[in-house]
């Protein structure tokens, strides 16, 4: 038998011509896509990463660059990614609970520190329970598929969020689109579907290549008129948004109306990774039993835990830091208007300085960063195409000066383009 399998092997040209024809495949590959590459580079939309070698805060130092910058491109709304006290939790949980768990939470993957966080998270955003994620991409990709079905309808602004978007593609809801923000839309899909188990309503607090504030008294109000359920991504909101930070809820004061928000760990609640749900207890029970990157992704590392425990701490405490994102934010939109730039958005740390153009938006951030000014232009397919412009993100830990420096620069170039 054993001389019959062994006559039964492959023979060594027929083992060559498969490799050959595999290198073949992938040479055919690698073509095309350096000519997808080259083509983005022509059109002046590559993206090149450049390499910080500090902390996130305020002023970063570049690879390659000997001066600091002045940082306004990153998440760090608060200032809070190196902040000593959340730097001192998440090293002291480094000491007693470990660098991670190894495991996905229902098998031996969850400590005190996990649902201490939870508890918190409820506590500051008024709800009766959270869960946690490794990140929000994570909590939208879970939660769409875990809580609908063929029976419901799912109702989604075009500009939602690219993971709002992957996540309802999981699930096998009836799906309906209204144009950004449009009421009326919204309401004819709402009025369409009266016959589906559940209407849930899904849209950003805070749309981040915009700074739109999604009108959120009008979505609950139809919500309430047609009998729908409201979903809110929170990631740029929470925190930094209201005037105690619980985001697009506080800024329009309807705390606790929203039926199930979405937010991260990963942007002003200390910058490091995590994500949530939180919302009423029968969900976030569903979603322990049936949401799979819950199921089968590790838990969250025991010093994001405590960093982000730390930092719900400092929000709790006092409103000081969202009152100075407030003010930075403010001298920014009224300078850069009054040197006749057109600002995007309203009322939100999100800044976008519209240009229209992707190259010139690449040239102009790129002289921003010769001038000490970390900022990126945003362009296709980050943006619709001809939409392109430089996102400016204010933080508590800019200076008035730090603030004035950046327009400074703006209208300097400006000037210069013409």
């Amino acid at each position: 038998m054993f001389r019959h399998a062994v006559a039964r092997l492959p023979t060594a040209p027929f083992v060559m011509s498969v490799h050959i024809r595999c290198l073949s495949a992938l040479s055919n590959v690698r073509t095309q896509i350096q000519n997808e590459l080259k083509a983005i580079e022509a059109a002046g939309t590559y993206k090149r990463e450049r390499v910080i070698t500090s902390p996130q805060a305020a002023r970063v130092t570049i690879k390659g660059r000997d001066t600091p910058l002045l940082n306004f491109c990153a998440n760090n709304y608060l200032g809070l990614s190196s902040n000593k006290e959340v730097l001192a939790a998440a090293q002291s949980a480094l000491t007693t609970h470990g660098a991670g768990m190894s495991s996905v939470r229902f098998i031996c993957g969850t400590q005190d520190i996990h649902k201490e966080l939870e508890q918190k998270i409820s506590t500051f955003h008024q709800r009766e329970d959270s869960i946690l994620y490794s990140s929000c991409f994570d909590a939208n990709a879970g939660f769409f598929e875990a809580f609908l079905n063929e029976d419901d309808v799912l109702i989604s602004d075009t500009l939602n969020h690219a993971s709002i978007i992957d996540g309802i593609r999981l699930c096998k809801a009836k799906r309906a689109r209204y144009e950004h923000m449009n009421m009326n839309e919204l309401e004819t899909h709402l009025r369409d579907n009266q016959t589906a188990r559940r209407r849930l309503v899904v849209s950003d607090g805070v749309f981040s290549m915009d700074g739109d504030i999604a009108p959120l008294k009008d979505i609950l109000f139809l919500a309430e008129k047609y009998h729908a359920l409201v979903f809110l991504d929170e990631c740029h909101a929470t925190g930094l948004f209201g005037k105690s930070g619980r985001g697009t809820e506080d800024y329009f004061h309807v705390i606790g109306k929203v039926d199930v928000i979405n937010s991260t760990l990963g942007k002003a609640l200390g910058g490091a990774s995590g994500g949530y749900t939180t919302g009423p207890k029968e969900v976030i029970d569903l979603l322990r039993q049936r949401s799979r990157p819950y199921l089968f992704s590790n838990t969250l590392p025991p010093p994001m835990v405590a960093g982000a425990s730390k930092v719900l701490d400092i929000l709790m405490r006092s409103s000081q830091l969202t009152e100075k994102l407030a003010n930075n934010t403010n001298r920014f939109r009224d300078k850069m208007t009054s040197h006749g730039f057109k600002i995007l958005g309203a009322n939100h740390p999100i800044c976008p300085v519209y240009l229209g153009d992707a190259r010139l938006a690449t040239e102009i951030a790129e002289d921003m960063l010769n001038r000490g000014i970390y900022v990126i232009g945003f362009s296709y397919p980050v943006v619709p195409e001809g939409k392109a412009r430089i996102r400016v993100q204010l933080s508590a830990v800019h200076s008035s000066e730090d603030v004035d420096t950046c327009v400074n620069a703006f209208v300097e170039i400006g000037k210069s383009k013409g």
